[in-house]
């Protein structure tokens, strides 16, 4: 992994977990790394309602960063390394397969969003820097926040998986014992940084000694006879 500053595409849609998108959001700027953003309508919406957000600017969208910057020239840097294009705007700089970036996540990515991306669909900036993203061989991770899975998602799953896209359910793992909400946010947003190869400091990887040596023991395995 590296830690130099890279640049990345962040699209976020409708479906549901706000909670994901601030924390990746938070963890790629905490990071120094650049954040080019794409929020959907509806996006736009779940931010509103799950987070009581407003305005796309850093002092709404992670306002805990901004916060413990320890001056205003810490603030400034961040807010420049955030860039927030509007949806419509299919001439930006991320619809181009000449601007160089280090990977897309669409988190969360709602079924219409995995849909029109799997079919090539530009109608909007986030799916046509989706489309470019594949088209440039750059890795492209589509958090899909729905059960159950229609026929539909399924068959889509299947064209973006071909198409070079690494489909990431926001399934967070139980295994780690989470303690809170944050704890589970924590484990999903790890995995989509992990698969970005962004080197991050949540506590979101297997250690032998979560499972106890008594726990162990009480775990009677059969031998097939």
């Amino acid at each position: 992994m590296t830690t130099h500053v890279r640049k990345f595409v962040l699209g976020v849609s409708g479906a549901s977990g706000a909670a994901y998108t601030l924390r990746f959001l938070e963890q790629l700027l905490l990071k120094g790394h650049e954040v080019h953003l794409v929020v959907t309508d509806y996006g736009r919406r779940l931010l509103f309602d799950e987070a009581g957000v407003k305005r796309l600017v850093v002092e709404e969208l992670v306002p805990g960063l901004m916060a413990a910057a320890p001056d205003m020239t810490a603030k400034v840097a961040i807010e420049r390394r955030l860039v927030v294009h509007p949806n419509k705007d299919v001439g930006a700089v991320i619809a181009s397969g000449s601007f160089l970036h280090d990977g897309m996540a669409i988190l969360p990515a709602s079924s219409a969003t995995l849909g029109a991306v799997a079919t090539g669909s530009g109608s909007n900036l986030l799916c046509r820097a989706a489309a470019v993203t594949l088209k440039e061989r750059r890795p492209l991770v589509m958090c899909h926040r729905e059960m159950p899975l229609s026929h539909i998602d399924i068959e889509n799953y299947h064209r973006l998986s071909l198409a070079g896209a690494i489909v990431c359910p926001t399934n967070p793992g139980l295994y780690l014992k989470p303690q809170t909400v944050g704890d589970m946010v924590d484990f999903v947003v790890g995995k989509v940084l992990d698969l970005l190869k962004v080197e991050h400091d949540l506590q979101t990887r297997w250690k032998p000694d979560l499972a106890s040596p008594v726990d162990r023991r009480s775990i009677a395995i059969e031998s097939p006879e």
